[in-house]
């Protein structure tokens, strides 16, 4: 009777044992499995933090980049430091557009590692990909205005290079205008030679009496010289005695005697002297 006892008791041990040793092994998985489970959410939450602080950096990228009027007017006063500035405000405005894209550039790569980063690491959540999406949409955005901003430039270069053209001629035509204006034609010769050549007649007088020689008022261009009176103020007349016979006004010039037989004519007041253009030496 004992004996059986025993033996039933022996069964029921090991039913217990064996029980046990199933419930720890299921145990111990559990917490294995937790352990994983809770390993992987702090991968992933960090994986999250770290896509999120990322998408911030590429966010603060895009608004650094200043598009506009404002943005192309002139180079940043940092850009300025750390680069040449060109010469003219073109090329200052082609350098700034090359900075914008160089900018977009870069976004565009830390967007797309960004993209592969979250794919690789099995990331997918809706908030994150409508982020991505976002940047992307930015990007497009800036790449449309830095694409419309240089063909603006380039109409605008266009323009100017006209304009530029268009000022030079006008500044020719004003420049050939004030020489013009400044140019006094002049003639030296004595009684008979301005006679003959008809520059000077006689004048006035009664009965052939009492005439004066006076300009006739006839250009003979190969018998005068040419004077810018902006580049000169001189005429020197090889001759002991000098008289001007065309209507200069006297205080516009002086004549002074500067050696034996020559005599300088010296323009004092450039502007009154050449409302006369022809100026009429006669020599003795």
């Amino acid at each position: 009777m004992r004996k059986p006892v025993v033996i039933a008791l022996a069964l029921i041990s090991l039913v217990f044992v064996g029980t046990t040793g199933a419930f720890y092994s299921k145990y111990k998985k559990s917490v294995e499995s937790y352990t994983q489970l809770k390993s992987e959410d702090e991968s992933t939450r960090s994986r999250y933090g770290a896509a999120l602080t990322e998408i911030a950096t590429i966010q603060d990228s895009l608004n650094a980049i200043v598009l506009g009027e404002n943005g192309l007017r002139g180079v940043a006063a940092q850009s300025q430091a750390e680069v040449q500035v060109p010469p003219t405000v073109h090329d200052q405005v082609l350098e700034r557009i090359a900075m914008l894209k160089g900018a977009i550039e870069r976004t565009k790569d830390r967007i797309q590692m960004l993209d592969s980063r979250l794919k690789k690491n099995g990331i997918k959540i809706a908030g994150l990909e409508k982020m991505v999406a976002g940047l992307r949409s930015s990007v497009a955005e800036k790449e449309e205005r830095i694409a419309q901003l240089s063909t603006q430039v380039d109409g605008l270069q266009t323009q100017v290079t006209g304009l530029s053209a268009t000022v030079e001629q006008k500044t020719q035509e004003v420049t050939d205008k004030q020489h013009e204006l400044a140019t006094v034609f002049y003639t030296i010769g004595t009684k008979k030679e301005l006679t003959k050549s008809g520059i000077v007649e006689s004048k006035g007088g009664v009965l052939g009496l009492g005439k004066t020689l006076k300009p006739s008022g006839t250009l003979n261009e190969a018998a005068f010289t040419p004077l810018d009176t902006d580049q000169e103020n001189v005429i020197r007349i090889p001759s002991e005695k000098v008289q001007v016979l065309s209507a200069q006004p006297v205080s516009s010039y002086v004549l002074a005697q500067v050696g034996k037989d020559m005599v300088e004519l010296r323009i004092v007041d450039p502007k009154e002297f050449r409302k006369i253009k022809q100026v009429v030496i006669l020599t003795t």
